[in-house]
């Protein structure tokens, strides 16, 4: 079968991945063998070729983000069975799914809605699980009234909009210049452009002084640890890129909480529990895409042998929204 592949070790750039031919895998007795119709890509399919993966043996088949048709089971395997339309979100430590077939345990997936295409639910994975993780598993939502969403172009920050929104929270978010237009459409109460507004400035006038009740940042360390000042009392911090130093912070005196998502460490948690969470949240992001609630916000369709292509354009920061590859 043919497969996106980083061939050897020391193999740590895009332009040296190649499409070629590999063998097609055999289900383990809790997997599924998936026929790929759709992939989603994201910066972390860059970042691993980049950085590398210590557990991987070459060659090895990139690739998180899989929609596509079960075309055979393992011999555990009960609940599901060929012809299921799926999607779910795989482990980067294992064989992936830029690839004509793809293995998987069924812990990770989701059935596929009539209403909803392969690509859809392609794109409904890595950056859309991670912002469900942020907004409706790890805070507690009582008394949220205010929310601030960084990067609300992206494919983590426009997912969270919508899904605060959801609640009926105000939510702000934070954006550069050029992307402005592209978040309008989401409609959040305000759009700070943090390249020509101060953003701890715009965030008192919004909130009267108060603070931010919930922060999601998907930015990094730098911009987390300017969060916990912006946050209101009782507030909480989300944070998916990196962990801030509050070793100055007045937590207790504020009450104030900061957590971590880190959705790929379900599956190497051992914990039967958190790694089937992976597969409910995927059908519920299914499902409210199914009902019009959410939108997908696919930017780009492409086909397979262009995917080196699209993982450069992410890459290159040249597309807002989520690039989807055609396998099948």
């Amino acid at each position: 079968m043919k497969a996106l592949v980083v061939a050897s070790q020391s193999d740590q750039t895009i332009s040296s991945l190649q499409i070629t031919d590999v063998e097609k895998p055999t289900p383990a007795a809790n997997e599924v063998l998936v026929k790929v119709h759709a992939v989603g890509l994201n910066p972390v399919d860059y970042k691993v070729v980049e950085g590398g993966v210590p557990s991987w043996s070459f060659p090895h088949t990139l690739g998180l983000d899989v929609a596509g048709e079960i075309v055979a089971v393992g011999a555990a395997v009960t609940n599901w069975q060929v012809g299921d339309r799926v999607s779910g979100h795989g482990d980067l430590t294992k064989n992936g799914c830029f690839a004509e077939f793809v293995a998987v345990p069924t812990y990770q997936l989701a059935r596929i809605p009539d209403k909803v295409d392969y690509e859809t639910a392609a794109s409904l994975l890595c950056g859309a699980l991670t912002a469900y993780t942020a907004v409706e598993r790890k805070p507690n939502l009582t008394n949220i009234q205010t929310v601030l969403v960084h990067a609300g172009a992206g494919g983590v920050g426009s997912i969270a909009i919508q899904l605060a929104k959801l609640h009926g929270f105000r939510v702000f978010t934070t954006v550069s210049t050029g992307k402005i237009k592209y978040v309008q459409q989401l409609h959040p109460a305000a759009i700070i452009d943090y390249r020509k507004e101060d953003v701890d400035e715009r965030l008192n006038q919004l909130t009267a002084g108060r603070g931010v009740d919930l922060i999601i940042d998907a930015v990094g360390k730098s911009e987390a640890e300017k969060d916990l000042r912006r946050l209101a009392y009782n507030g909480t911090l989300v944070t998916i890129v990196d962990v801030p130093d509050i070793t100055s912070v007045p937590l207790f005196d504020r009450g104030l909480s900061v957590d971590v998502v880190n959705l790929g460490g379900a599956h190497l948690s051992h914990n039967p529990n958190q790694q089937a969470d992976l597969g409910r949240m995927n059908a519920e992001m299914l499902k409210l895409v199914a009902s019009g609630k959410v939108k997908p916000l696919i930017e780009k369709v492409l086909p397979f042998n262009q995917i080196k292509e699209g993982l450069q354009i992410i890459k290159d920061h040249r597309v807002v929204g989520k690039i989807v590859v055609k396998v099948n």
